[in-house]
């Protein structure tokens, strides 16, 4: 029976920790280089209502080409982790030039 709750604690771990979501946009080309710049996105009730506004196109600069990536990172998660009572989540946005 130990063994059992054992190897169910493990599995769950594993799906929590697998189950960061990731959204790539590709624009024009997508990144020519290696420039980041990487902003948190934070909302509120569940993530109905956002914060702050992060706008990918100020963040892109001149750029033509490049890549946004939105994800909920582990980071976020272990930030959620501690925030989620008072309903308050974050996702990272990466703008790659």
């Amino acid at each position: 029976m130990k063994r059992f709750v054992s190897l169910l604690v493990l599995s769950a771990l594993i799906l929590v920790l697998a189950g960061c979501a990731a959204h790539t946009h590709i624009v024009g080309n997508g990144a020519q280089g290696n420039a980041i710049d990487k902003q948190r996105q934070w909302y509120v009730l569940w993530g109905l209502v956002p914060i702050n506004n992060i706008d990918t196109k100020t963040m892109a600069g001149n750029a033509v080409d490049y890549t946004i990536k939105t994800e909920q990172s582990f980071v976020d998660i272990v930030i959620g982790f501690f925030t989620g009572i008072v309903t308050v989540g974050c996702r990272s946005v990466t703008v790659t030039k």
